[in-house]
């Protein structure tokens, strides 16, 4: 059993480099990987990332996994959500910028040029792993839902997201951790979202840290 101890409020860093408003991702390679049951064979929690960044093939790949739209005739995804509301967000915290994943156009669009990355958890390694996801919530498309629905039913599709995520991360041989220890708040104010929109769930991903 892991036991955490809260930390002081973290601020976020200044943008590293140049901060494009939005990067259009290559298009994702239905061949690649491993077959899903090695894949789940594989299937872990890590939380040592090393430095590398992530190339951008693997970034249209990781996103696609997540929440991509894989039937485009019907803008259905890759993770299910209840009557298709599609209402789980993918922000993508970079080292360069705050990025929300367009999945119909299959890109990223600026949010906020600031590094976020240790904004998203109070873990250490958040800050330094070249990757962290969180999942937001759209609450205003939820509203047709009974409210004693709508915190199970985004819940359901916020981990499944993830769940597509650790299985994309397992099949190309990346570490990834999904957390659930965030300041909601906070982490709010540094994605500028909206009052209806509520971050419930974040996921490191990166290269694994080298073994000695």
């Amino acid at each position: 059993m892991l036991t955490y101890e809260a930390l002081p409020d973290a601020k976020p860093a200044p943008a590293q480099g140049e901060t494009p408003k939005f990067i259009e991702l290559p298009k994702p390679d239905p061949n690649a990987g491993v077959p899903l049951m090695t894949a789940l064979s594989f299937r872990a929690s890590a939380r040592t990332f090393a430095d590398e960044p992530l190339s951008l093939n693997v970034l249209g790949d990781l996103l696609w996994a997540a929440n991509g739209v894989n039937r485009p005739g019907t803008g259905g995804r890759t993770a299910p959500s209840a009557r298709a509301f599609n209402e789980i967000d993918v922000y993508v915290a970079l080292p360069y910028g705050v990025y929300r994943y367009d999945a119909p156009a299959h890109r990223l669009l600026l949010k906020h040029a600031i590094d976020a990355r240790n904004m998203t958890g109070y873990q250490d390694f958040v800050g330094t792993a070249p990757l962290d996801l969180v999942y937001v919530v759209q609450t205003a498309k939820l509203l047709p839902i009974p409210p004693q629905q709508r915190d199970m039913f985004s819940a359901v599709a916020a981990g499944a997201i993830a769940q597509n995520v650790s299985l994309y991360c397992a099949s190309a041989g990346l570490a990834t951790v999904v957390r659930g220890w965030i300041n909601h708040r906070l982490l709010a104010d540094a994605l500028r979202l909206n009052e209806d929109e509520l971050p419930v769930l974040a996921q490191t991903v990166g290269m694994p840290a080298a073994t000695a």
